[in-house]
């Protein structure tokens, strides 16, 4: 009998084992695959983007996926809390843009070490390569659970820390979702999210821009009606089936979003290459440059404006023909040039499958869960966190606060439940 049983070696998991072990000798961990921690190793490129220093207002609105739940766990454990965890274990962080915190030795396994080390020295039991097929809830208010080679072990306590169903060869698998299921919660429609997008326009189709790479440009998903539903300033590259790249990735959960409220597999998109300047703006930098060479070709005298390849799809979008110089062209075609790169609209039909994303939307319903503790209002003594839950956000070490914050709180108060269980 444990007090604490934890199945899943992952961020939250990780986390959640760490803090339940504090005060109690009695905790085991359970991980499907060998080694801890596979998805906080990959993550931020090999470099683990381990949390975001920006404010909690900040923080919260880049996790559009119910990131205002998470207000209860940082007040208890923040992420402040998770620097000060990392630095107190010989881990040093730095900060870079909008507020992303990494190892100083930029290694993600340096992030891991200090996990498994706490672990280590508060003895922890860890299983590895261990499946569990089912989790029961006993009539003597224990948690039963069963692994494939019919081990089995009882606890007071337990935290589900499985993961969602991206990047699947790290584990996360969905098992969560039906352990969940099976006592009583229910799980909100899963879906990709942080994913590239994809397309069947013809310039997709024919590679046209495939492997185009466009700097600091807004990229918008359109409603119905045509008006912005959301717009994300940042690089963006085309590919041989779609866009990808930051702006993509981001934007790829309200193409989702778009077309369940819309009920067509067809979005609109829009890209404006130039969101710091006013359509007026960049038409005097066009008139300026055209009337500055006016014997050029028009694709010869914008040279420079924007990435070439994108520069001559566009000319060639407003029907421009190869041979037209400066001299000739119209105030049509010019406007033409200036609302394209303002906003060329195309045509998106969804986007790569969650297996391909970097994060799963969706999850354990939010409802079923005290937020001060992360425990179930359904079971008491289980308790739930990270991607298992109905809680997403953007890259840039929101999801893996997400993932030790909730950790954090559901370990701790895991292991209270099971210490104040054992004590009546």
């Amino acid at each position: 009998m444990y007090q604490t049983i934890i199945v899943g070696g992952g961020p939250s998991g990780l986390m959640a084992a760490a803090a339940a072990s504090k005060s109690s000798d009695s905790v085991l961990l359970i991980e499907k695959k060998k080694g801890l921690g596979r998805k906080l190793k990959i993550s931020g490129g090999g470099r683990c983007n381990v949390t975001n220093r920006l404010p909690y207002d900040e923080i919260i609105k880049n996790i559009p996926g119910n990131g205002k739940f998470l207000y209860s766990p940082f007040s208890v454990f923040d992420n402040e809390s998770i620097i000060h965890f990392f630095e107190s274990r010989g881990v040093s962080l730095k900060e870079e843009d909008h507020g992303r915190m990494f190892p100083v030795s930029n290694k993600a396994q340096d992030v891991v070490d200090a996990l498994i080390k706490t672990l280590q020295q508060n003895n922890v039991e860890v299983k590895e390569e261990a499946t569990v097929t089912s989790i029961t809830y006993t009539e003597n208010q224990t948690f039963h659970v069963l692994l494939n080679d019919q081990q089995s072990f009882e606890s007071q306590s337990l935290v589900i820390a499985t993961g969602g169903t991206s990047v699947p060869q790290t584990g996360s698998t969905g098992d969560g979702y039906k352990f969940a299921e099976q006592l009583g919660h229910s799980i909100t429609e899963l879906f990709p999210t942080e994913v590239p997008i994809t397309s069947a326009e013809p310039f997709i189709k024919n590679k046209r821009l495939k492997g185009l790479s466009l700097k600091d440009v807004a990229l918008s998903v359109l409603k119905k009606n045509g008006k912005t539903r959301i717009t994300h300033q940042m690089d963006m590259l085309f590919t041989h089936f779609g866009v990808s790249g930051p702006a993509a990735l981001r934007c790829s959960q309200f193409v989702y979003k778009e077309q369940k409220n819309q009920k067509q597999q067809e979005i609109q998109m829009q890209i404006d290459a130039f969101p710091e300047l006013t359509k007026n703006e960049l038409e005097l930098k066009i008139r300026s440059l055209l009337e500055n060479t006016p014997d050029k070709y028009i694709k010869n005298s914008l040279h420079g404006l924007i990435e070439e390849r994108y520069l001559l799809f566009i000319i060639e979008q407003s029907d421009i023909a190869d041979d037209l110089t400066a001299h000739h062209i119209s105030n049509v075609q010019i406007n033409n040039i200036v609302t394209l790169l303002k906003g060329f609209t195309f045509y998106v039909n969804g986007t790569l499958s969650i297996e391909k994303a970097f994060v799963t939307g969706g999850g354990v319903s939010l409802k079923e869960l005290q937020p001060k503790t992360m425990m179930s209002k359904i079971i008491p003594g289980l308790f739930l966190c990270g991607e298992v839950l109905d809680i997403h956000g953007y890259t840039g070490g929101y999801n893996i606060t997400s993932a030790l914050v909730t950790g954090h709180v559901a370990g701790s108060n895991a292991s209270e439940f099971a210490l104040t269980t054992q004590s009546t």
